[in-house]
């Protein structure tokens, strides 16, 4: 009983904050970014290897009228990633009559994205040269982390088993194996794209979601899911601070692995969601901290600050949601801004209680 009251008492104090925190929030416009000060290191001279191939486009030329022959070449070229997509992705079963058929379906049901996808993604070249790029900063600051050496585009099934079983549900992307990415171009062909409008799709990927389909976020998909790989998550049964910082941390990563990148595609926000979170940053603070709510673990509690959403209804329509994150983010910086020695491995390694107690957090 007293479990209970202590959870509609936190609720009750949260209410009482939400037009003043909702006022804030709807009075922000939009303003000029932060400037950047980060030290950004050389990395020119650090050698990578990664080439990409074209899954999507040698699946799709297949000739269904010879597809025993067709299938055994794609096995050849691609003998690996074939046997995820056919099995894992397509969730063929492991029957000849099964996977013919289970191709001839998918082709027919999905030529018209192949189609569209080939306009939007006719040379894949800048979007491997920012990966790249983005896999010479992990080597940098992980010299010892294996990176892989491909990346194969394809066209997957919009609710592809392999990527909602693998936590990729949201971006297409995924490692199969310890030389291969493989990127769902179907979740990248942009926010306006028809059919991720239609009432299926929204059920499945709602706008707040969709609206980041789009190739800009390939490298952050790409990124993200090296560093699920370097630090797993840590967050069960953790209190709300720790999470924050926990997301902190990730984001923080991603930050140093794609300097250049805009802020608020890393993030996931939209640019006012962005700077109005910068504007009201002292005022969501004093949020957390008035309604007691740093140290709460009560999961229904928390997820309405830790969980992606169409926005954080305390603090109005206009805010993102998983604002948590924003606030993790930038205790983290700070913390990082007083232990200038430290490198990323040492803040992966340093526990979040302990990053929140000598940050001293106060915006």
């Amino acid at each position: 009983m007293l479990r209970y009251y202590i959870i509609y008492n936190n609720l009750l104090l949260q209410s009482k904050q939400i037009l003043i925190a909702s006022f804030v929030m709807s009075i922000v416009f939009f303003t000029a970014g932060c400037k950047s000060h980060k030290k950004i290191p050389d990395v020119t001279k650090i050698n990578i290897e990664l080439s990409t191939q074209r899954f999507e486009q040698d699946f799709f030329l297949m000739d269904t009228n010879q597809l025993n022959n067709s299938i055994q070449n794609l096995f050849e070229k691609y003998p690996s990633f074939s046997i995820d997509f056919l099995y894992n992705i397509l969730a063929a079963d492991h029957q000849p009559d099964s996977i013919l058929k289970a191709v001839k379906f998918f082709i027919k049901a999905y030529n018209t994205v192949y189609t569209d996808s080939k306009n939007i993604f006719d040379n894949f070249a800048s979007t491997e040269k920012e990966i790249k790029q983005g896999f010479q900063f992990v080597k940098y600051y992980f010299p010892k982390y294996t990176l892989p050496t491909q990346l194969i585009t394809y066209i997957g099934p919009w609710d592809a088993f392999f990527m909602l079983s693998n936590n990729a549900g949201g971006s297409g992307v995924v490692r199969t194996d310890e030389n291969i990415m493989a990127i769902g171009l179907q979740l990248s062909m942009g926010k306006d794209y028809a059919m991720y409008k239609e009432n299926e799709m929204q059920q499945f990927y709602p706008y707040f979601i969709s609206r980041r389909f789009d190739k800009t976020y390939i490298p952050v998909n790409v990124l993200q899911v090296i560093i699920d790989d370097l630090y797993q998550q840590k967050t069960t049964g953790k209190s709300l601070i720790e999470q924050m910082i926990e997301a902190g941390k990730r984001v923080y990563l991603l930050d140093a692995f794609l300097p250049n990148t805009a802020d608020s595609v890393k993030i996931g926000y939209t640019q006012n969601q962005l700077d109005a979170c910068y504007k009201s940053e002292a005022a969501i603070w004093s949020f957390f901290i008035s309604n007691d709510l740093l140290y709460q673990t009560e999961p229904s509690i928390v997820m309405e600050y830790m969980n992606d959403a169409p926005k954080t209804t305390a603090f109005g329509d206009a805010s993102p949601g998983f604002i948590g994150k924003f606030t993790g983010w930038q205790i983290v910086k700070k913390w990082m801004e007083k232990n200038n020695e430290k490198t990323l491995i040492d803040l992966l390694n340093t526990p979040a209680k302990t990053i929140f107690e000598q940050a001293k957090y106060k915006p």
